[in-house]
């Protein structure tokens, strides 16, 4: 939900277009006869809860959905992620925009990188940003920026812009949220994505952690909600909250301190001065860490997609970022 909202963010920047929308696709039939005929692929953005609740949002908010754009063809197209870029897409122009954190650099990405196979084979997110496809690239921060250059895009591509969502994290404080001073614990989908967990340990470290206080558990959309919420109950203290829905960024607002694994909601917890864990390094995450610009990177990738759509050739695109920066 989380890119489909920003997207939303972004074309309401963009009154004067005409604005569609698309889950993740591919042109592959097999990979498409793989998602009509079987559920192997409901783990991923391609299909599953992630297509249906993205749709259910846009339908809930009267947006023009064309799915595998068959029914149009466009100007413009505005990505969150460039793992895969069908190759009829690579023909119009193309921004893509960072929603988040990327996964962790792993052997596995290495190794799609020297052997230059595609990047969503690392089978998760370390590459997003790093195919170097799209015309321009609007990071969320600099040193995000500095991250996409080393894995071989363009640095002339780059734009720093902040990532809608992420923006403007002081405005969560303002909430209706009935809990306050709990440590909170937001989980990662890591086995629903085929990557190793072992969640009892993580729990029991969380416990640890908790020393006593109350427990908050915020389970990621993705995951197996009962097989989560038994572990929970086997591994953490009676009485432990446990929220498959609700506003993760409220929750965090109100906790004392913030367990995550690999979730870009760590980034929430840093800009609010909360004490955090996570999988990562803090310090590098708070490197990493996105630009708060008071809520203006929607309108600063607008002001992007606006001097993208006046330049007629593809080649050398250039513009004054410094100029959009006025205007935003």
């Amino acid at each position: 939900m989380n890119q489909t909202i920003q997207m939303h963010l972004i074309s309401q920047q963009l009154k004067e277009f005409d604005c569609w929308f698309s889950q993740l696709f591919t042109d592959s039939p097999f990979i498409n006869k793989l998602i009509k005929h079987t559920p192997l692929l409901n783990n991923t953005i391609l299909a599953g809860q992630f297509k249906i609740n993205s749709e259910k949002y846009l339908e809930s908010h009267g947006l023009q959905i064309d799915y595998q754009a068959k029914k149009n063809k466009y100007d413009l197209v505005v990505y969150c992620s460039d793992l895969h870029i069908p190759k009829r897409m690579q023909q119009v122009k193309t921004i893509w925009v960072q929603e988040g954190m990327t996964d962790k650099y792993t052997l596995l990405s290495t190794i799609v990188r020297s052997l230059k196979l595609p990047p969503i084979l690392s089978g998760g997110t370390s590459l997003n940003g790093s195919s170097n496809i799209c015309d321009v690239y609007c990071a969320g921060s600099d040193g995000y920026k500095k991250q996409f250059i080393k894995l071989g895009t363009d640095a002339n591509k780059i734009k720093i812009t902040g990532i809608p969502n992420y923006d403007n994290i002081k405005q969560f404080l303002k909430n209706d949220f009935p809990y306050k001073d709990y440590v909170m614990v937001a989980t990662t989908d890591m086995r629903e994505t085929f990557r190793y967990e072992n969640r009892p340990a993580f729990i029991k470290k969380a416990v640890k952690l908790a020393a006593g206080r109350k427990l908050l558990f915020k389970l990621h959309p993705n995951e197996k909600f009962e097989r989560a919420e038994a572990e929970i109950k086997k591994y953490a203290p009676a009485g432990t909250l446990i929220y498959r829905t609700g506003n993760t960024n409220h929750m965090i607002a109100n906790c004392s301190e913030l367990i995550t694994q690999y979730s870009t909601v760590v980034y929430v917890g840093l800009a609010l001065g909360k004490k955090v864990h996570s999988y990562f390094d803090i310090n590098d995450l708070k490197r990493l860490a996105p630009l708060q610009n008071n809520g203006k990177s929607a309108l600063r990738i607008a002001n992007i997609c606006r001097d993208l759509m006046g330049v007629y050739a593809k080649e050398g695109y250039m513009h004054n970022y410094m100029e959009l920066e006025k205007r935003a």
